[in-house]
């Protein structure tokens, strides 16, 4: 994933607010980059600029994104919906602003199994569970049934985790995905995170207001 000179604003009132201004980085398959700065200065909307997941008022004004050799400012929302959570999954800060309340663990995990590669639901069940015995859920089938309230925050962020993981996506975009965690909480699931990647290959965007959490 290359990122050459991102530039990307929002639109409030009759002003133009830049958020990014000419970001330039690029992580190679296999490696975790660390996006660091201080809470405002640009690091969440860089990865939403990434997914092309800004809200209405917010467009990419300049720069180009390159993945798998192509410049995803440039595909349409169509293509866009093709590579969200089949080859770029973003696993946000708070994950019951990605979870439905309303539907049971198990479904979630494997919404996008069905949607991208057409598995059934005995298909999709069975990754979840794969998945969320590798991120070591507690008593993983038990969680396959039960709702996100019934969780607690580290569970939810595990959750988060193994969405992403069911897909076998390219590239996690990671959101300071532990912030809101109790810091015992926090380093062990961050030491699994770890073990993890190395284990599985994967490329990691780590984006934290924490100098030391990205280390």
């Amino acid at each position: 994933l290359t990122v050459n000179d991102l530039t990307t604003s929002f639109a409030i009132r009759n002003a133009s607010l830049q958020a990014v201004s000419d970001v330039s980085f690029s992580v190679e398959e296999g490696d975790c980059l660390g996006i660091v700065g201080e809470s405002g200065c640009g690091k969440s909307t860089t990865g939403y600029s990434i997914m092309r997941l800004l809200p209405n008022n917010g467009r990419i004004e300049s720069g180009s994104i390159e993945f798998d050799g192509r410049d995803l400012t440039k595909i349409s929302e169509k293509e866009m919906r093709g590579i969200r959570g089949n080859t770029i999954a973003l696993i946000p800060q708070d994950p019951m602003t990605s979870l439905n309340p309303v539907v049971r663990i198990g479904t979630q995990i494997g919404e996008a199994l069905r949607i991208h590669n057409g598995a059934s639901k005995a298909e999709s069940y069975a990754r979840a569970l794969e998945v969320l015995k590798m991120v070591e859920m507690p008593n993983p089938e038990e969680r396959l049934n039960q709702y996100p309230h019934e969780l607690s925050g580290g569970m939810q962020q595990r959750v988060g985790l193994a969405r992403a993981f069911a897909m076998d996506t390219d590239i996690l975009l990671m959101d300071e995905p532990f912030s809101a965690l109790d810091p015992l909480i926090r380093a062990q699931l961050q030491d699994e995170l770890i073990l993890l990647q190395e284990k599985l290959n994967k490329t990691i965007l780590f984006v934290s207001h924490e100098i030391g959490r990205a280390h």
